[in-house]
């Protein structure tokens, strides 16, 4: 499995995660519990975009050295 993939995958469980924690703060009326759901959504989605950028850079590399 590529870091690419790997980073991918964690992002979008973070995002999954942060969902279900925001979904509960939000029926519990716990705005700490949905301000931490809200985050690790955000988290999630900066590493499903790293994971983007990766991919990109070694489409790039591969062009350029022709492998």
């Amino acid at each position: 499995m590529t870091d690419s993939s790997r980073d991918r995958i964690d992002g979008k469980v973070d995002e999954l995660t942060g969902r279900g924690k925001s979904a509960v703060g939000d029926l519990t009326d716990n705005d700490e519990t949905r301000a931490e759901g809200d985050a690790q959504q955000g988290e999630g989605k900066i590493k499903q975009g790293i994971a983007d950028v990766k991919d990109k850079i070694d489409d790039v590399v591969k062009k350029v050295t022709g492998n």
